[in-house]
């Protein structure tokens, strides 16, 4: 593999886990790469790797673990570049299974280059786009929903909540719910653009620099309990209280997200 491109060693993937990346080659490159994040450069691997054919569709990716080993990173990082591989298209997750190289998209109508939404601006961005989309996708669904669709928000709820008490992985419940709601609408432009997000709609999977507690108990609770007030409009289909809680859910979002840059700012 020529990886001039992200000026990272070529891990070998003729077996299950990757051969182990020396830590300062990574993290060195960040430190050089113009203030790349190690997200940003273990995505441009991927990318990369996928793109000239090393990993082809169908071909699974190392494990979270492996990748955390292999890489030094922390999940955090593992967790925020595959949510910008699946954002621009090039993986999907299967909860349970592994992550895998999607086919080549061609003549894509949408395109989101998932190294843009590194910065909280960008993701503040996302969420006003969120905050119009997915405000009217609760209303419909509301409309819409069958007792199927409300056993697999419910579903989400109790991961979601589980995850939240015991340390777990929140993110992809949180996504879960999200994309439920879009499936319940009937409409398969809400899914597929949420969906073509990935996880990349939860933010706190992608601003890792910012000192906020996304992964506090505290915090978590809150999100669940916007979460219920959601899931309790839609299953008494009542549509304005469905969109109301939407917004309410992402406008509190976003003034997380604000509150977040400002500590950050100044720490």
């Amino acid at each position: 593999m020529n990886t001039a491109a992200t000026g990272l060693p070529a891990p070998s993937f003729s077996s299950a886990a990757a051969t182990a990346l020396p830590a300062p080659s990574l993290r060195g490159r960040a430190g050089r790469g113009g203030g790349r994040s190690l997200a940003n450069l273990l995505f441009e691997e991927f990318d990369s790797k996928i793109r000239q054919g090393l990993l082809r569709e169908g071909d699974k990716l190392p494990t979270e673990s492996d990748l955390v080993r292999d890489y030094d990173v922390s999940r955090t990082v593992v967790r925020e570049a595959l949510s910008k591989l699946q954002a621009a298209g090039l993986v999907a997750t299967r909860h349970g299974i592994g992550t895998f190289v999607l086919p080549a998209r061609a003549g894509a109508g949408l395109t989101l280059d998932a190294r843009e939404l590194s910065e909280s601006v960008d993701v503040l961005a996302v969420l006003e786009l969120r905050i119009s989309l997915e405000t009217e996708a609760a209303g419909l669904a509301a409309q819409r929903r069958s007792e199927e669709h409300l056993q697999v928000l419910r579903q989400a709820l109790q991961a979601f909540e589980h995850h939240a008490t015991t340390g777990g992985d929140t993110v992809t419940p949180d996504l879960a719910f999200h994309l439920g709601i879009a499936q319940a609408t009937g409409n398969r432009y809400f899914q597929d653009i949420l969906a073509h997000f990935g996880a990349l709609l939860i933010p706190r999977t992608r601003i890792t620099s910012l000192q906020a507690p996304t992964q506090a108990p505290d915090y978590l609770r809150r999100v669940n309990r916007e979460h219920e007030e959601i899931y309790n409009a839609i299953a008494r289909q009542d549509a304005d209280s469905a969109r109301a809680a939407m917004r309410i859910h992402l406008t509190n979002s976003r003034e997380r997200l604000r509150l977040a840059q400002r500590a950050s700012a100044a720490a």
